[in-house]
């Protein structure tokens, strides 16, 4: 009952126009944090929860399992209140209700709402990085052809005006785009007469990254590295000045040399580290070329070293993986399991939609 309501609420908020502001007071899930794509529309300013007839600890307990929901509790907050009981026991009995209730409710600042999204909620993440090298064929696709700019700064002018006409769209948000990555330039430049990563996140409940790679190397041992980050520190600085969560950088295996993906891995997990540093959370993208004839083989000795890298973060040094989809499947199961992974993404690597 609890799935079927959640898909026919999200579809009912789609018809909603924009600032069509509503709350929604549920039974708490049988699924902890199911609700938490109906969190992420930006037409919901509160998911609310009903103790629905549980005793107040019972309640108490479920709802702390339930990441962003807040209590809205009748029965629960007023069981073991009564006429008989003199003024210092009834106030008792109110104050251990009320701080039993607010510790339950877990309203999240940004910060944690977004790695809870990340971390948990159904949907997709939105590759929006698009750079010089990359932007004139994302344009030809679009229909605007290089005759419709003259020079770079115009393409990129053209790509920001795709970008933001996207963003805008009443049918992106947050209930099915978990994160939206972009790149460097659009930090810069404004949707909706706000900071793009603000507009993201505040009107669209999309956590934005940040494409921080200034492209591949020429290649050697097999693989591209990413060329070197001219002043990464102060690329990050400005990222969580804009308020950016993380960030992606990408490097190519074109095919089966164990000393050049070894190279691939030490870099992705080198960089990571500084964005860690930095309170960012980093995405490794080591993309396998889908036309390599060893192809399954580069991947499970990328498997191997991404495992290893993992094995030397600390204690909550969260990353996530944006891989090529693997010959075999579920082959990077293993990776999702590790405590240090947020997420494994799937990148499309020249494949068709369909």
């Amino acid at each position: 009952c609890e799935r079927l309501l959640l898909d026919l609420l999200l579809e009912g908020l789609r018809q909603l126009a924009h600032e069509d502001w509503v709350v929604f007071k549920l039974t708490l899930p049988t699924q902890p944090d199911l609700y938490l794509p109906l969190m992420q529309h930006p037409c919901t300013l509160r998911v609310l929860a009903l103790s629905g007839g549980y005793a107040r600890e019972e309640a108490c307990k479920l709802l702390a399992q339930n990441t962003g929901m807040i209590a809205s509790f009748s029965r629960a907050f007023t069981e073991g209140m009564l006429v008989t009981q003199s003024e210092e026991d009834f106030t008792k009995t109110v104050d251990e209700s009320c701080e039993a209730i607010f510790k339950a409710s877990r309203a999240l600042g940004r910060k944690e709402m977004q790695l809870v999204k990340v971390q948990q909620q159904t949907g997709f993440f939105l590759a929006l990085d698009m750079s010089g090298c990359s932007t004139p064929e994302a344009l030809r696709r679009y229909g605007v052809g290089h005759l419709s700019y003259s020079g770079q700064v115009e393409m990129m002018y053209k790509m920001h005006e795709m970008r933001s006409r996207i963003i805008k769209n009443q049918k992106f948000d947050g209930s099915r785009v978990v994160a939206a990555i972009l790149f460097e330039g659009t930090i810069d430049s404004q949707i909706g007469g706000l900071p793009s990563a603000t507009y993201l996140w505040e009107h669209k409940r999309v956590v934005p990254f940040l494409k921080i790679d200034t492209g591949l190397a020429e290649e050697g041992d097999g693989v591209q590295l990413m060329k070197e980050i001219p002043a990464l520190d102060d690329v990050l600085d400005r990222g969580m000045a804009a308020g950016i969560f993380g960030t992606k950088g990408r490097s190519r295996i074109r095919h089966l040399d164990q000393q050049g993906i070894k190279a691939v891995v030490q870099q992705q997990f080198d960089i990571a580290r500084r964005v860690l540093a930095k309170g960012l959370v980093p995405i490794l993208e080591p993309e396998v070329d889908i036309q390599a004839s060893d192809k399954e083989a580069c991947e499970r000795l990328l498997l191997d070293l991404l495992l290893e890298g993992l094995r030397q973060l600390a204690h909550e040094d969260w990353v996530v993986f944006k891989l090529t989809l693997p010959t075999q499947p579920d082959l990077y199961l293993p990776l999702m399991q590790h405590p240090c992974t947020l997420r494994v993404l799937a990148l499309s690597g020249g494949y068709a939609r369909e």
